[in-house]
């Protein structure tokens, strides 16, 4: 029998759709909290292939969520295309030498710093129970791109877009250069266990229509085809996040098997605009988990009422927060699963 999330992905509806959570291995949990304090960083967590399978696997086995996620970080194709990258206590990522001021071709890639992703995939695929779909992710070139400019991340990303307007044969080698590691790198997690990716694009929504049909939409196509080349029959999940009402146009024109929403899009609206029968992911606010009680279970009803005719995958509508409370998935995991 197929597993109920590739299921969904290959366009099957379920009677009660399977369910994994953005950043479902993180924070909130004690259990992850122990394991990071003890490797003393995110970055010296993610490349211990025992430790980052050890937090892969964390949610499922407290939860039993329907997909097990990649423990890594969408930096990890900077890192391999030369950039040096660091994550300083409260601060974030750190990437250098800023592209802003700095050739690409002046970088030296050094492609096996992903070796230990690899290694992660290949100890996760063996702990994961028969059930459990097992994700892969990259970020996808615009939103990677922002950091690689700028050398951290930003908020409207004003940096990167000014660049892009006024060098975008400079700007496009990036894309190019993101592209292609990010192809390799997705066919990686696949020769080693991961069963679907998701192709996370986090600031999709700052560029205007133009800009994002070229920096968005014909990147994540040409990762889309190169990896249907490298792996036939793997499935992609789009996450264009502030896309809006560009999202059908995304969905049409990447060719990704499913698409998923953030919090800020009308599941109706979304089921009356994307295509007919394509497989959709998301939405709930993550701000709706941490309040819970009835918000959380009138946001959830909604979700769920949207898409009782197309195949849905339950997830928030962006990474799950430090500070959310346990007892709060447990809540939404039975309201899942009891509708």
């Amino acid at each position: 029998m197929q597993k109920p999330l590739l299921a969904v992905l290959s366009g099957e509806r379920q009677a009660t759709p399977p369910m994994w959570l953005m950043r479902q291995a993180g924070r909130y949990l004690p259990e992850y909290r122990a394991l990071r304090a003890e490797k003393g960083g995110f970055l010296a967590l993610a490349t211990d292939p025992a430790a980052a399978a050890e937090v892969t696997v964390q949610p499922i086995r407290r939860f039993g969520f329907d997909g097990a996620i990649l423990f890594s970080d969408i930096l990890m194709v900077p890192w391999a295309l030369g950039q040096d990258l660091s994550f300083g206590a409260g601060e974030g990522p750190r990437l250098a030498p800023a592209l802003v001021d700095h050739a690409l071709d002046g970088l030296e890639r050094v492609p096996e710093r992903l070796d230990p992703v690899y290694a992660t995939v290949a100890r996760v695929k063996a702990q994961l129970p028969p059930q459990t779909s097992f994700l892969g992710f990259a970020g996808s070139p615009w939103t990677v791109a922002t950091y690689m400019v700028a050398g951290q991340g930003s908020k409207d990303q004003g940096e990167t877009r000014r660049f892009a307007y006024a060098d975008p044969a400079g700007f496009g080698a990036i894309i190019d250069a993101i592209v292609a590691m990010t192809i390799d790198y997705l066919a990686g997690q696949v020769e080693n266990g991961v069963e679907a990716v998701q192709l996370f694009d986090s600031w999709a929504g700052s560029l205007s229509p133009a800009q994002f049909e070229r920096w968005v939409i014909a990147p994540n196509a040409a990762i889309v085809q190169g990896f249907r080349m490298r792996c036939p029959g793997v499935p992609v999940i789009g996450f264009p996040k502030g896309a809006g009402g560009k999202l059908p146009a995304y969905a049409r024109e990447t060719g990704v098997d499913a698409v998923g929403l953030d919090e800020t899009v009308d599941p109706v609206w979304a089921d009356t605009y994307l295509p007919k029968g394509l497989p959709v992911q998301g939405n709930l606010d993550p701000l709706a988990l941490i309040a819970g009680g009835e918000a959380l279970d009138g946001a959830v009803d909604r979700i769920l009422a949207a898409f009782t005719e197309r195949p849905h995958i339950f997830n928030l509508g962006h990474g799950i927060l430090p500070d959310t409370p346990i007892a709060h998935v447990e809540r939404l995991i039975a309201r899942v699963r009891s509708a």
